[in-house]
């Protein structure tokens, strides 16, 4: 490598580190920065009946529709309005039970100035993150939450860069502090995350995924080997849960339990089921999440493919194979 290409390599590298550096930085001067306004508002947002409302123009809108995202994921709905948009038909969102929280270094944008005097008639309170304690922004504001910002990470101190990332951190801290504050928990989040894996993990309980029904292979402890071999091929699950006549759970039989009586040099077909069924596998209830039978099948050193489900009354009402988890995306 020429000298002159790794002084450009290295260049670049020096000022992806200055910027992060930079970046950090500001982030250590708006926690120092943190007080009392900041608790009035998760107060405020906690008080609301309405919803909340994110607001900024530019770099600073972008930044409010993700923590506007943030707070609805979270348990707090949030729309974002666009300022210019506000001023031309928009305002009708805004009502009196709201709570508008506007973001803007400067606070003294056009579009954000102009739409401020219409937020307070309506009677809707205003949060304000800004780097301008004096600006028209934060006068209008119920609440100043201030992110001291001494330089952008851009060059010409101009980009937007180091007062953005203030602004999304102070936001993801109120959507949280606001999470703890009410008690959202994991369920909470599934709910409003259906689509998700990871909402699928917590939703999903095992009779949502498991093979139920003429679809779940079943036999009977006396039926012979045949009629197992024939369970098991009809169902292609790999494996078929053992009852008695009223139904309760004794066994499992996979594939692998034939193989190994094969590979004994016995004959399956003239063995009882209990002679190759596994009288104690590991099983799981209809009302585990998915997580769980997930979570089950892998964690052990030899991960099995089929997981056979019983209810409380020790009847076999389900099974679980594994490419069943894994075509719901779990």
């Amino acid at each position: 490598m020429s000298a002159a290409r790794k002084s450009r390599r290295t260049n670049v590298l020096a000022e992806i580190r200055r910027v992060l550096d930079c970046e950090a930085e500001a982030l250590r001067d708006v926690r120092r920065a943190v007080g009392r306004p900041y608790e009035r508002a998760v107060e405020l947002l906690a008080a609301c009946r309405g919803k909340v409302i994110l607001t900024g123009v530019g770099k600073s809108g972008a930044i409010a529709q993700k923590v506007a995202a943030t707070f609805s994921s979270t348990g707090t709905p949030a729309v974002y309005l666009d300022p210019s948009e506000a001023m031309h038909g928009g305002m009708g969102l805004i009502q009196r039970a709201d709570l508008v929280v506007a973001i803007g270094k400067s606070g003294e944008s056009d579009e954000l100035s102009a739409l401020l005097p219409h937020v307070r008639a309506r009677g809707a309170k205003l949060i304000a993150i800004t780097a301008n304690l004096k600006s028209t922004l934060a006068r209008h504001a119920a609440v100043v939450l201030h992110t001291p910002i001494a330089e952008e990470a851009c060059p010409l101190n101009l980009a937007p860069t180091a007062s953005t990332t203030a602004a999304l951190a102070v936001g993801d801290a109120l959507a949280v502090a606001l999470m703890k504050r009410r008690g959202f928990g994991a369920g909470d989040f599934a709910r409003n995350h259906p689509g998700g894996r990871l909402g699928k993990r917590l939703s999903l309980k095992v009779s949502d995924v498991m093979r139920a029904g003429e679809d779940n292979p079943v036999v009977n402890v006396d039926a012979g080997m045949r009629r197992l071999l024939v369970e098991i091929t009809r169902q292609q699950a790999g494996a078929a849960s053992v009852v008695d006549k009223r139904g309760r759970f004794l066994g499992l039989v996979t594939d692998f339990d034939i193989r190994r009586a094969l590979s004994g040099g016995r004959n399956p077909f003239v063995l009882p089921i209990r002679a190759v069924m596994n009288a104690r596998p590991t099983t799981v209830r209809p009302d585990d999440s998915a997580a769980k039978a997930v979570q089950v099948m892998e964690d052990r050193k030899n991960p099995f493919n089929v997981l056979p489900v019983v209810d409380r009354r020790g009847r076999a009402v389900g099974l679980i194979q594994v490419h069943d988890l894994r075509a719901r995306g779990l």
